[in-house]
């Protein structure tokens, strides 16, 4: 994630005046937006009057510090949080949201509980979903608002989403582009149409990182987000991803599925700066996709 600014004053001023000689890039309506909404601190306390007057040694920071990790569980972490948004890891085997099957335990119920402990007042509001068996990084917004103002522009909003597969037998060409038109059927099984007219248009871009004899791990990144669209993709490519038994996978060495939302970029919706967050590949399938041959060569 790219650094909030500090700054120190070395003499008296009011803030507004400060403001603008050290961040030269910012107009006097930018800083008014920061200031109203209490996106600048003094001394760790946000300011929103632009004559606050300020003495030599005081602390400005123009953004929110990224406080400690926090963990919400054993197997569901916050990665960043602030008065806008909540950024998580989800571990594999949880839901996103309830379903008519699962009401009770959802990465959206664990997360109100935490915001409710620290504001019995607050709300979550989902942004986005990953399948209950795709594990990482995942999103909420703290306010309807900021949850419409990003949903609405959401393809621009996202700079960058990346996830890590782990995949049956090799992917040919190593890396490369998948184009397909996705419909999903009655039943729920997403599948390619060979009519644009009648299918969602999906594009991943793949790349082989590590393979042995019998699994690949590939890196993905999306330029669309449909339904399944990296499990259907990949199939109709002739690999499968481990444990995915929707779509037809019989191998499962890890005892899920191996998929996993390893990066995700986006534009903050008040402080308008790229953030970009990161969850490790599990141990599990790191493991899975290791050279098992204890000759030959090793295939990177």
């Amino acid at each position: 994630m790219k650094s909030i600014p500090r700054f120190t004053v070395k003499a008296p001023a009011e803030l507004m005046t400060f403001l603008l000689s050290v961040m030269p890039g910012k107009s006097r309506n930018n800083i008014k937006s920061l200031l109203t909404n209490k996106i600048v601190h003094v001394n760790g306390k946000p300011v929103s009057q632009y004559n606050h007057p300020l003495n030599a040694g005081d602390r400005v920071v123009v953004g929110f510090e990224n406080e400690p990790q926090a963990i919400i569980d054993n197997n569901l972490k916050v990665l960043y949080e602030d008065r806008h948004i909540i950024v998580i890891d989800k571990p594999s085997g949880l839901l996103s949201i309830a379903t008519d099957d699962e009401k009770q335990d959802t990465a959206y119920r664990r997360v109100s509980e935490y915001a409710k402990q620290q504001n019995e007042k607050a709300k979550i509001f989902i942004l986005h979903r990953l399948d209950r068996d795709t594990s990482g990084v995942m999103m909420f917004a703290k306010s309807q608002e900021v949850q419409t103002k990003m949903q609405s522009n959401w393809d621009e909003v996202v700079t960058d989403r990346q996830y890590q597969a782990l995949v049956e037998g090799h992917i040919f060409p190593s890396e490369g582009m998948l184009m397909h038109h996705l419909v999903e059927g009655p039943t729920g099984i997403v599948h390619v149409s060979n009519n644009p007219e009648l299918g969602q248009e999906a594009i991943t871009h793949y790349k082989t990182l590590k393979q042995n004899k019998q699994y690949s791990l590939l890196e993905l990144k999306l330029d669309t987000g449909r339904k399944n669209q990296i499990r259907v993709q990949l199939k109709e490519a002739g690999v499968l991803i481990v444990g995915d038994k929707k779509y037809g996978s019989k191998a499962n060495p890890i005892g899920r599925l191996g998929l996993h939302a390893h990066r995700l970029a986006f534009i903050h919706p008040v402080l308008g700066k790229e953030m970009v967050f990161n969850s490790p590949l599990p141990r599990k399938m790191a493991l899975a996709a290791k050279n098992r041959e204890s000759h030959g060569k090793q295939q990177a």
